[in-house]
C-alpha cells in the first residue's frame, strides 16, 4: 500500500476542471449528509439534523465541509492527525474505520459527537478520508466537574478492521450508552454515510484520474487562501477589541471574555481573554476554538470562500492555556457549544467596528437546550430526549433579522411538537414566537421562541442557556434583544444548576433570546412592524412601547 501525496501544479491544471471537481466534492459530502440523515434512528439526528459530513485529504486537511453544522468542524480538524499519531498508513487496508469523540486524544469537541472516519482507496493507493459525525444524544444525568464524568471517552481506534466488524470495540461502546439501540442504528448510518463518500471518491478518481483529483484539492485549498487574503486585505488595517460577558445556569456569575483582532495587510491575528477553566461543561478546546473562529471570519471576510483548509493560511489564533477560551485536560467541555456562541459574537462585535456593513446585530447568543431523560412507562425501557432551540438573529442593515431560527455555530432545526410527542412521554403545550422580543431599531432583530413543555411521566431534566442576564446587542445605534429565562409550573422547585426532576403533569418554560436591531428606531412604523401588527405577531401597543412606533 502507499500513500499518494499530490503535487502543487495548479498552473498546469485546467481551471475549469478544478471547478468541477471542487463542485464534486461539494456534492459528494452534501449526498452523505443526505444519506446520514435519512438513514438515522434518533430525533437528534433524522429531525434536528444534528450531524455534518466531509472529505478529507490525506494528511488531515478540509477538502470540503458539507454546510451542516459549523461547530462539528472543530470535531474533524482535529481526528485525522490523532489516526495517522497512532495508526502508520501502511498499515491501514480498504475498509478500516476510525471511531473516536475524545476531546484529549480523539480530536474532538465533546463525548457526544461521535466521529467515524474511513480511509479512500483507489487501486491500492490511498488518496483521502471520509468523515462524519453525529451528536448522539445519549449521556445525560452526567456531572459535569471534568470530563471523566461527561461518557465513554474513545480514541481513534478501529471500528471496522479489512470491512470486519470488530464486534468487541462496539459491544464496549453501546455498554456505556443509555439507549443502545439508537446508537446502533446511528453508527450504522454514519457507516452508511461513508461508505457512500467513499463509493463517490472512488468514481470521481476513476473518472479524472488520481493526481488530477488530488491536485485539484491543492489548487482548491489555495484558491480560498486566496480568497481569504484579498477578503482580509479589503478590511482596513488596525486593532479592534471587543469584549463580551457570558451566563449559563451552569455558573453562579458570568464570565468576562474578550478579543483583540488585529488586522494587517491580508492576515488577520485573534488573540483571546477568559477567565481560567471552569468546573463545569463550558469549557472549550483549542480546536472548538479554531472552528469558531473560521466560521465567524469567513462570514465577514466573504462568506463565498469554499469551505476548506485554506481558508486558515492567513489566520493567527491565540488564547492562554487553561483558560475557558482554550482549556487543558481534564476539563469538562459537553456544552462547549454554548461558550463558542459568544465567541462567535466577540469576533462579529470586534470587526463591526471595522466593516459594519457587512455585519449583523448579535443574535441570540445562546444554545438553549433540554435534555430529558426517564423510563418509559409502557416499556421500562430508558429514554433520552434532547433539543436544542433557536432564538432571534441578528438584523442586518438592509433586512429585518430572522424569527426563532438557529444562529452561528448550531445550525440545526427546532424539531416539530409532532415528532416529540409521538416518541417521547412529553407533551408541547406552548410552541410560539415571543412579542417584543426582537431589538428595535431601524431593521428589527429577530424574536425569540418559547416552548411549554408538561411531563407525561416521571423525569429528569437538565436545561441550558445563555444570554439569561445580558442582552443581545444592536448594532449602530439599534437596540438589544430580549433576554432568555426559564420558568417553572406550579409546584416545580427552580433547577438546581440547571438540573432538576419533573413529575408527571408538571410543567417548564425554556423563553429564548430574541436579536439585537440594526439602526436606530424610527419615530415612525417601519414596513417590518407595521407587517407584524398586520400579521398578528406583536399588538399595536407592543409595536408602541417596544419599537416606538407610531401606526
Amino acid at each position: 500500500m502507499s500513500v499518494a501525496v499530490p503535487e502543487r501544479r495548479e498552473a498546469a491544471l485546467d481551471p475549469i476542471t478544478v471547478e468541477v471537481i471542487g463542485s464534486a466534492f461539494a456534492s459528494i459530502a452534501e449526498e452523505m449528509g443526505e444519506a446520514l440523515v435519512r438513514a438515522s434512528y434518533s430525533t437528534n439526528i433524522k429531525e434536528r439534523r444534528d450531524c455534518s459530513t466531509a472529505l478529507f485529504d490525506l494528511a488531515g486537511n478540509t477538502l470540503c465541509q458539507a454546510e451542516h453544522i459549523p461547530m462539528h468542524l472543530g470535531s474533524f480538524i482535529g481526528i485525522i492527525p490523532h489516526i495517522l499519531k497512532r495508526h502508520p498508513p501502511d498499515r491501514m487496508r480498504p475498509g478500516d474505520v476510525f471511531i473516536g469523540n475524545d476531546a484529549y486524544e480523539g480530536g474532538g469537541t465533546h463525548l457526544p459527537d461521535i466521529v467515524l472516519a474511513e480511509p479512500i482507496f483507489v487501486d491500492g493507493r490511498m488518496v483521502a478520508w471520509a468523515v462524519n459525525t453525529a451528536h448522539h444524544a445519549d449521556f445525560a444525568d452526567r456531572g459535569h466537574a471534568h470530563i471523566y464524568q461527561e461518557g465513554i471517552r474513545i480514541p481513534p481506534i478501529r471500528l471496522y478492521r479489512a470491512g470486519e466488524l470488530q464486534a468487541d470495540v462496539q459491544e464496549l461502546v453501546l455498554l456505556n450508552c443509555q439507549v443502545p439501540r439508537e446508537r446502533l442504528s446511528d453508527l450504522r448510518a454514519q457507516m452508511a454515510a461513508n461508505r457512500l463518500g467513499v463509493q463517490r471518491m472512488t468514481a470521481l478518481c476513476g473518472k479524472y484520474g488520481v493526481d488530477t483529483v488530488l491536485a485539484a484539492g491543492a489548487a482548491l485549498q489555495d484558491y480560498a487562501e486566496r480568497k481569504m487574503r484579498a477578503g482580509i486585505a479589503a478590511i482596513p488595517d488596525g486593532t479592534y477589541r471587543f469584549a463580551d460577558r457570558f451566563d449559563n445556569p451552569e455558573l453562579d456569575g458570568e464570565l468576562d471574555v474578550s478579543v483583540e483582532i488585529t488586522v494587517a495587510g491580508e492576515e488577520m491575528r485573534l488573540h483571546f481573554d477568559s477567565p481560567p477553566q471552569v468546573r463545569g461543561g463550558l469549557n472549550v478546546v483549542y480546536t472548538a476554538l479554531l472552528s469558531t473562529v473560521y466560521y465567524a471570519v469567513k462570514t465577514v471576510v466573504d462568506p463565498t470562500i469554499l469551505p476548506n483548509a485554506g481558508l486558515a493560511r492567513p489566520l493567527t489564533v491565540t488564547a492562554p492555556e487553561g483558560t475557558v477560551l482554550n482549556c487543558i485536560h481534564p476539563a469538562a467541555v459537553n456544552g462547549r457549544v454554548a461558550t463558542c456562541q459568544r465567541i462567535a459574537d466577540l469576533i462579529h462585535g470586534a470587526l463591526a467596528q471595522a466593516v459594519p456593513e457587512r455585519l449583523t446585530a448579535a443574535g441570540n447568543g445562546s444554545c438553549a437546550s433540554a435534555t430529558f431523560m426517564g423510563r418509559d412507562p409502557k416499556t421500562g425501557g430508558l429514554w433520552v430526549y434532547l433539543e436544542t432551540i433557536g432564538g432571534g438573529s441578528g438584523a442586518r442593515a438592509g433586512k429585518d433579522g430572522l424569527d426563532g431560527v438557529h444562529v452561528h455555530m448550531t445550525n440545526t432545526s427546532n424539531l416539530p411538537a409532532e415528532a416529540l410527542e409521538l416518541e417521547y412521554p412529553l407533551t408541547l403545550l406552548r410552541y410560539e414566537l415571543v412579542d417584543g422580543s426582537g431589538g428595535a431599531g431601524t431593521q428589527r432583530g429577530g424574536m425569540g421562541l418559547r416552548r411549554v413543555y408538561r411531563a407525561e411521566a416521571d423525569c429528569r431534566v437538565h436545561i441550558d442557556g445563555s444570554r439569561l442576564r445580558s442582552a443581545p446587542w444592536g448594532l449602530e445605534g439599534g437596540l438589544p434583544g430580549g433576554r432568555g429565562g426559564f420558568v417553572f409550573g406550579p409546584g416545580v422547585a427552580p433547577f438546581d444548576h440547571g438540573n432538576g426532576d419533573l413529575k408527571r403533569g408538571d410543567v417548564i418554560e425554556i423563553v429564548t433570546p430574541g436579536a439585537g436591531g440594526y439602526g436606530p428606531p424610527a419615530g415612525r412604523a417601519s414596513e417590518a412592524v407595521r407587517r407584524d401588527v398586520a400579521e398578528g405577531r406583536i399588538d399595536r401597543e407592543t409595536a408602541r412601547r417596544v419599537y416606538g412606533a407610531q401606526l
